[in-house]
């Protein structure tokens, strides 16, 4: 659309959609977004994501209707203006915390996960690999592992009742989830306690229950009654109101099966000889002393990462055992890296987590292996990055994925990453942050 077109005309446009879409919510006997059938919930969405991209790249106030839920919540609105002055809570903690769970739909009923029930795991793990996120095309959809589950939920300080599920009543299948982990996270100079709230997981055939902002509401009030009332998260889709937007960069590691999968495509004029021989990595690390993280590291990679986080100004803060949960390797789950010098000294970290993708449709493939890059720290950054990318291919990985935050910039064209297609963006929940550029933000959530 022409930049130049008046806002209002563009207001004009967007209370345009925002009718239509009232208007095939009310054909279908419901109001947005509850639509019937699958192609008008994709109509309907489509509007959606069409206005959100109005009115994020015309600066145009958004229907009230369309984040109805998130004005009942204590986040910042699209338009507000936050200096450093107002860096701080929305909402005062406080002692009148709803005692009873929310209400449910008929049939339905609140449970907690015991993530160390290997029976409730597997479940979890069945719920997310078959409902949970899928590339806008809907060929790749995540599949955590049962171990990086066990691993990404229960840190140090977890809480069983914070791995919050629906279950239906009579048959006890779990259909819905949510999960908050602890964690200590600083923003500019104040440093909060907050919760990381992730998996949020409807099941595809009750997505029309509204399920969704329930399980906001249920798992906001388990985490309020043990006096925490600040948490972050991310989505690909805005809602009020970002604190930092980032994107995902791709770097292929098997070429070959990454075009076969639809992943990525031959460019004009490219062969596949071609991109294999350009995307080609060394067959060794080059970093003198680079071997795995050992536990005896720990101590030493942690002041390393915590001095290096001290540049940013949206950092997590990592306790003794808080850093040894997170990066000490584990097979298939988390991989972490040091280089130690000749005096004993750790010089460099390196971090990268294993989060696969099933296939979907695929004759000859059906897992997407993905390295995801975690937090890394060394003066000579892209030759660090280098060796993570030559560890990563020869432990079989298909293509590693990093967000352009940090001074990841440093490392991502040199090393032939290609940028993705999707945003990822930031969020605090009942705290007042000024926006932050990509290269402040210090945070990568699972």
């Amino acid at each position: 659309m022409d930049k130049s077109q008046p806002d209002a005309d563009i207001a004009a446009q967007v209370a345009k959609l925002a009718a239509e879409a009232k208007e095939k919510a009310a054909a279908s006997g419901m109001t947005p977004p509850d639509l019937a059938t699958p192609d008008a919930r994709q109509a309907f969405l489509a509007q959606q994501l069409q206005m959100l991209n109005l009115a994020k790249n015309q600066g145009v106030e958004m229907p009230k209707t369309m984040w109805a839920f998130w004005d009942t919540q204590p986040v910042p609105k699209m338009k507000e203006t936050i200096s450093d002055e107002d860096l701080g809570a929305i909402e005062a903690s406080r002692d009148n915390v709803r005692q009873e769970p929310y209400s449910l739909p008929k049939n339905f009923e609140w449970d907690d996960v015991n993530i160390r029930d290997p029976a409730q795991l597997k479940e979890l793990y069945q719920l997310l690999n078959e409902n949970y996120v899928e590339d806008d095309d809907n060929m790749f959809r995540f599949d955590y592992s049962p171990d990086f589950l066990n691993w990404a939920l229960s840190p140090p300080g977890w809480h069983t009742d914070w791995l919050c599920a629906v279950r239906a009543s009579t048959t006890k299948k779990m259909v819905g989830f949510i999960s908050a982990i602890p964690a200590t996270i600083r923003t500019k100079t104040m440093a909060t306690e907050m919760v990381e709230i992730n998996f949020l997981c409807v099941h595809k055939k009750l997505r029309s229950k509204r399920l969704a902002p329930t399980l906001i509401r249920e798992i906001t009030r388990r985490v309020n009654k043990r006096n925490i009332f600040q948490a972050c998260y991310t989505a690909g889709v805005v809602i009020p109101k970002p604190v930092s937007t980032a994107r995902y960069h791709h770097r292929s590691l098997n070429p070959k099966k990454l075009v076969e999968i639809q992943f990525s495509a031959l460019g004009r004029n490219q062969t596949m000889n071609r991109l294999i021989r350009l995307m080609k990595l060394p067959g060794q690390t080059s970093l003198p002393g680079l071997r795995k993280m050992e536990k005896k590291d720990c101590e030493k990679a942690r002041a390393l990462l915590g001095g290096y986080l001290q540049k940013f100004d949206m950092t997590p803060i990592y306790s003794e055992e808080e850093f040894d949960h997170w990066f000490m390797p584990r097979e298939g789950v988390i991989s972490s890296y040091v280089v130690e010098n000749s005096d004993g000294e750790i010089t460099d970290f390196g971090s990268f987590y294993s989060l696969p993708s099933t296939v979907v449709n695929n004759k000859n493939h059906s897992t997407l292996n993905a390295a995801y890059c975690f937090y890394n720290v060394s003066d000579r950054l892209k030759d660090l990055m280098q060796d993570m990318l030559v560890i990563a291919h020869n432990q079989k990985f298909d293509v590693f994925n990093a967000l352009d935050l940090m001074e990841n910039e440093q490392f991502l064209k040199p090393l032939k990453f290609g940028e993705g297609d999707g945003n990822l963006n930031y969020y605090l929940y009942n705290w007042r942050c000024p926006e932050l550029e990509k290269k402040k933000l210090g945070l990568v959530l699972l």
